[in-house]
């Protein structure tokens, strides 16, 4: 129950994308006379993934200067009480005011549920519970594509009172966690003193390259789960719940590619962001080319595959090299870097797609990045194989 209670927060951080994808057409419609709406009600969906970008690793220090359980806990009631501000607010700026705060709370959780795995479990097991984490998220996903569709169909405030899910994992959290002490003490109590913070041997190097990795990874990541309702809504579908139900359907591929890595991975991060990287390029030229919904939909399931074997695989290879004494940091830098890659995402796609002719367009020109990416993964195996 420990492991569960610290695995289903994940879901609040995918719920702030995947659950309001299917009535973003609505909000653009609502805020459509709003100067520059194609550019903030994305936002909405993202701009919480920017200030988890930029806080991820404050939260990263006072998890391990103050302990991890006591701040968790806080951001949960905060998560729910501004998650459903915009079911009450009526003008675009607060909307996004408000979605700042859920990114607030969203660092907190993200990084201290996280960080408190790799405290509680360790080696094989704790690689299980992280992968277990990501396919958590994964699935997640799926059932959040439908809520929010189903939900959408009463209008496009409706789905934010899934927010106040957040209060039964405070409950969770509560009866089933305790304060980790340190690796050598994970099933004791924290005694009440703060942790001395020191950098001394942490791995800078190492995790700078896990971190640019990340943020490359991250913004194919999240493209099909902003973008596939758009996708869908330019070939012809209109009712949200339908989008959200065949996008969820596509997104099986993220589970499905989180299975896959727990059955593959001791092939090697190299092997790893090969077939990862491949799969995305392969996925993206399809949606571009698909010109139906369903070779559209083909291709998100192919990209989406690709995206489940990749997060376990940035994950697991950031929390390999960080002990307890850094990890809370470690995994703030890490889960900054993710964020920061689905916060670029829609302006990525956006920036793309007003020079390729269009959001088709767009994910014809990421093929080409994703294929680039695994060129080069390939190049490093090469080049490793003639150093050994």
């Amino acid at each position: 129950m420990t492991g569960i209670a610290l695995l289903l927060p994940i879901t609040l951080t995918t719920m702030a994308v995947v659950l309001l994808a299917p009535v973003v057409p609505q909000i653009m419609a609502e805020f459509s006379t709003t100067p520059g709406h194609e550019y903030l009600v994305p936002m909405v969906l993202t701009l919480p993934a920017l200030c988890v970008a930029l806080l991820c690793p404050f939260a990263g220090i006072l998890g391990d200067y103050f302990g991890r359980r006591k701040l968790l806990l806080a951001s949960f009631v905060i998560y729910a009480l501004v998650g459903l501000a915009p079911i009450f607010l009526k003008d675009l700026t607060t909307i996004l005011v408000s979605r700042v705060g859920v990114g607030i709370a969203e660092a907190l959780i993200y990084v201290l549920s996280t960080t408190m795995i790799g405290d509680y479990f360790k080696g094989a097991e704790r690689d299980k519970w992280l992968a277990g984490q990501t396919a958590f998220a994964s699935m997640s996903a799926l059932l959040f594509f439908n809520i929010g569709g189903i939900l959408g169909d009463f209008g496009w405030r409706t789905p934010f009172w899934v927010y106040s899910s957040a209060l039964v994992m405070f409950a969770l959290v509560w009866i089933f966690t305790w304060e980790p002490a340190g690796d050598d003490h994970a099933d004791e109590e924290a005694d009440a003193a703060p942790h001395k913070l020191s950098w001394a041997g942490f791995p800078w190097a190492r995790m700078a390259t896990i971190v640019a990795v990340t943020i490359y990874g991250s913004v194919f990541f999240y493209t099909v789960q902003i973008q596939a309702a758009s996708g869908l809504t330019e070939l012809g579908l209109t009712s949200a719940a339908r989008i959200g139900f065949l996008t969820s359907v596509a997104s099986v591929g993220v589970p499905l590619g989180t299975f896959l890595y727990s059955r593959i991975a001791p092939i090697g991060v190299g092997k790893l962001l090969l077939i990862e990287l491949t799969l995305l390029a392969i996925g993206f030229m399809l949606m571009g080319k698909g010109g139906n919904v369903t070779g559209f939909l083909a291709g998100c399931f192919i990209n989406q595959l690709g995206a489940g074997m990749l997060l376990p695989t940035l994950l697991v290879w950031a929390m390999s090299i960080l002990p307890f004494e850094f990890r809370g940091r470690g995994t703030g830098f890490w889960q900054s870097a993710f964020s920061l890659g689905q916060w670029l995402s829609p302006l990525v796609v956006t920036f793309v797609a007003l020079r390729a002719g269009g959001l088709m367009g767009s994910f014809q020109v990421l093929a080409l990045f994703a294929g680039a990416g695994a060129a080069i993964a390939l190049a490093s195996l090469q080049i490793s194989r003639k150093a050994q």
